[in-house]
């Protein structure tokens, strides 16, 4: 894996996020993490990690993403969730299936997938939005809303990524079909958070995805 960058983006996880670095420590992949300078309790809990820190220019999950996509200089990278929901286990796997496409995006939906975290509401909001990806945009994907994604990085880097919320999981697989770019999904078992509260509210954030969504299908 010394070709592999995990882009962490990181907001208040300091009771997450050194258990998930702990667990990756033996990898040979490059690590970076991207949080606000702020953040003074997660920083002070990571600085024994040998890990690359990048402080965010914005807010938001999208804008810590696009920072920590553009300071990647591997051939591949990874986003990887600091809530310890992603398992390292996978990552060989989506990796090899890399070798043949731009992206993978790991999926809880499929024959064998699994999800400990969903709730019935987040899960019937992944199929709808799901749904809708597939029909306005013609994707092929079974999970738009989960960012366990691995990519080749100058296909992330051709994206031209703008969004700095969670509507960067919807601008991901939108921009790289306009792009004729090659992808596929494969089965992930997203495990329990180790700790803290979901980052995305079901209902804001839902209706700023769907604004999105629409706003990028008249705009086609």
């Amino acid at each position: 894996m010394q070709n592999l960058t995990l882009v962490i983006p990181a907001k208040k996880e300091a009771e997450s996020l050194p258990s998930v670095l702990k667990e990756i420590e033996n990898l040979e992949c490059n690590k970076i993490v991207v949080l606000e300078e702020n953040d003074k309790e997660t920083i002070e809990s990571i600085r024994d990690f040998n890990v690359t820190i990048i402080f965010q220019n914005g807010k938001g999950y999208g804008n810590a993403l696009i920072q920590g996509i553009n300071n990647v200089h591997t051939n591949y990278l990874c986003i990887f969730n600091a809530d310890g929901s992603f398992n390292p286990k996978e990552l060989q796997n989506l990796l090899n299936y890399c070798q043949k496409f731009d992206y993978v995006f790991a999926s809880r939906y499929l024959k064998n997938a699994s999800s400990e975290d969903d709730t019935i509401l987040t899960k019937l909001g992944n199929l709808i939005f799901t749904f809708l990806g597939n029909i306005l945009f013609s994707l092929r994907l079974s999970d738009i809303l989960y960012t366990f994604v691995i990519g080749k990085t100058n296909s992330f880097k051709k994206l031209n990524l703008k969004s700095d919320d969670f509507c960067l999981c919807v601008e991901i697989p939108i921009n790289a079909k306009k792009m004729k770019q090659s992808y596929t999904d494969v089965p992930s078992n997203e495990r329990r958070r180790i700790a803290g509260k979901k980052k995305v509210n079901e209902f804001s954030d839902g209706m700023k995805i769907l604004k999105y969504m629409l706003h990028r299908f008249i705009k086609k």
